[in-house]
């Protein structure tokens, strides 16, 4: 697994329910712009519309080699390939307990495909992002100490 990119504010901004794997549909040249690390997943959503799966927000540059006369839209819609139960479990979710679903990380799997790990999430609230952050810096000053001891 190749990891191409990731949605760090995500981590802070939600809480993690649970996650799993989705395939991307992509057209023209973005595999190679992905490939290239063209791709910015800051402030995506996953919109469930119709039985199907779309991600929003998601910019995937385009390449300078690639065809000219062919240029897809950089924050174009992008469908997402779930199982059919899944999708059904999740969107009864989102629905009754006000939760949402983002993209986490975009890798290639070890079958060289492009794959998306996407996660049901709930918003946390300011005084648990505050929590997170004292836990980090206190584990930062425990890693410094251990490592000036020895």
């Amino acid at each position: 697994m190749r990891e191409i990119a990731k949605n760090k504010k995500a981590f802070f901004d939600y809480e993690i329910l649970e996650s799993l794997e989705a395939g991307v549909v992509l057209v023209g040249a973005e595999v190679k712009a992905i490939r290239a690390g063209r791709v910015n997943l800051k402030d995506n959503f996953v919109k469930i519309i119709k039985g199907e799966a779309f991600l929003f927000g998601v910019h995937v540059a385009h390449l300078q080699t690639a065809n000219a006369h062919y240029t897809p839209d950089e924050r174009r819609v992008r469908k997402l390939l779930f199982h059919k139960k899944q999708l059904v479990k999740w969107h009864a979710q989102v629905g009754q307990q006000r939760l949402s679903i983002v993209a986490l990380k975009l890798y290639f799997n070890a079958r060289n495909r492009v794959k998306l790990q996407v996660a049901l999430v709930r918003g946390k609230k300011l005084y648990d992002k505050r929590e997170d952050m004292k836990q980090k810096v206190l584990d930062m000053e425990a890693k410094s100490q251990l490592k000036h001891r020895g």
